[in-house]
């Protein structure tokens, strides 16, 4: 007979393949772990770097910085800033880098971009600090005035809070102190209200929508609920753009929804229903309704059904015994299809660029138009962190509740 091992060695030999398996297994998945890391962390990480990275001013006008330091940023500063300046516009290599500076100092300061740019047209400069003061002043008398010189001054440094400050409606005067934009300014405040009031709006019609149907499916057999399913399932097989174009043909004045309700006698003239929120509505909700309907579906099979039939046998009618029993036991399904559908409506921007008017646009509507026309990467990447931190809000807030209902279960 065999000796059996002592039960140190076994343990050891335990370990050891215990060991194995968990290198095993994270063998497997360090190739989507690389993948995430690169395509998810990576580009989020440089998007928060680039919403507070401000090196334009910097990069280019490292003299003019640096003469601008001690100034208190009243009046004027000294002819040496004036000096300064001049020599950092000679020593720019293209026209490329004067851009870049002209484009983040006309964002502070409106006209500031032909200021920058007259003055490096004007290149080279030479002769004493005074003489280099009467030149620029020559160009443009603009030069004289006290608030591009704040401007140049305030965006110094190669970190800002400002894209931040100006997504939340807020930025900082000449002397650094924060505030509050002026009326007319405010914008995104705006904006952001009516995103979320629109994704609160289709969140509420899809659930309202896919509640019943998800019941439904989840009462019938599952050979004829797996058919039902697919045509739940035909929308994600077909293009955004191409579900959008077909809204278009629908709800235009002479469309068939329009040709269908006067024909039914409904209305006695066609409905505006294209280029407002209306359409806007109507689509995202067809868009996104899947999106709710599978995590009810997915819950409401796991409720049995002798619940509901236990509390009418009972004594409860079976509506109250639906809302009271049924209804609490799909809270989970409830939760994942909202956060879903509310997280994908903040961030939908096709679907109001192309059926929504110029008062329907979102948040996500703006981020392209700084990325794509005004090549404002900085405040770009701002509203996008703003999206990225109410995303991971939402879904702070749906955790919690979430480990409150499982306290109270």
């Amino acid at each position: 007979m065999h000796a059996l091992p002592a039960p140190g060695a076994l343990r050891q030999t335990l370990s050891r393949a215990e060991a194995r398996r968990k290198w095993r297994a994270f063998g497997l998945t360090l190739p989507l772990l690389v993948f995430l890391l690169l395509t998810l962390l990576v580009p989020i990480v440089a998007l928060l770097q680039r919403a507070v990275e401000n090196p334009e001013v910097a990069g280019a006008l490292p003299a003019t910085v640096q003469a601008l330091a001690a100034w208190d940023r009243q009046g004027l500063p000294s002819p040496g800033a004036y000096a300064a300046l001049a020599l950092d516009l000679t020593r720019l290599p293209d026209s490329a880098d004067a851009g870049a500076v002209a484009r983040r100092l006309n964002a502070e300061l409106p006209g500031a971009r032909s200021l920058i740019m007259g003055a490096f047209r004007a290149r080279p400069y030479e002769g004493t600090a005074d003489a280099m003061r009467a030149r620029l002043l020559e160009v443009d008398a603009r030069w004289g005035e006290a608030a591009i010189w704040q401007a140049i001054a305030k965006n110094g440094t190669r970190w800002t809070p400002d894209y931040l400050l100006a997504s939340v409606d807020l930025h900082r005067d000449a002397h650094g102190r924060v505030e509050r934009m002026p009326e007319e300014q405010r914008a995104f405040g705006a904006i952001l209200a009516r995103t979320f009031h629109v994704s609160a709006v289709v969140t509420l019609l899809c659930l309202l929508l896919a509640y019943p149907l998800a019941w439904w499916l989840a009462q019938l057999p599952a050979r004829q609920a797996n058919v039902l399913m697919i045509l739940v399932l035909v929308p994600f097989w077909t293009s955004i753009l191409v579900r959008v174009a077909a809204w278009i043909v629908l709800l235009q004045s002479e469309g068939l929804v329009n040709r269908g309700l006067m024909g039914a006698g409904l209305i006695s003239e066609p409905l505006a229903l294209l280029f407002n929120r209306t359409g806007v509505i109507i689509s995202m909700v067809h868009i996104l309704l899947p999106f709710m309907i599978l995590p009810l579906y997915s819950v409401m099979k796991s409720v049995p059904p002798t619940y509901v039939r236990a509390a009418v046998s009972l004594g409860s009618s079976p509506l109250a015994a639906f809302l009271r029993v049924y209804v609490p036991q799909t809270y989970p399904g409830i939760g994942a299809g909202a956060l879903l559908v509310f997280i994908l409506s903040i961030g939908y921007y096709v679907t109001p660029a192309l059926l929504g008017g110029a008062d329907d646009q979102m948040l996500s509507y703006y981020i392209a138009r700084y990325t794509n026309v005004e090549v404002n990467w900085g405040m770009a990447c701002a509203l996008g962190a703003l999206l990225l931190a109410a995303t991971l809000v939402l879904y702070g807030v749906y955790r919690r509740i979430g480990k409150a209902d499982l306290a109270l279960a």
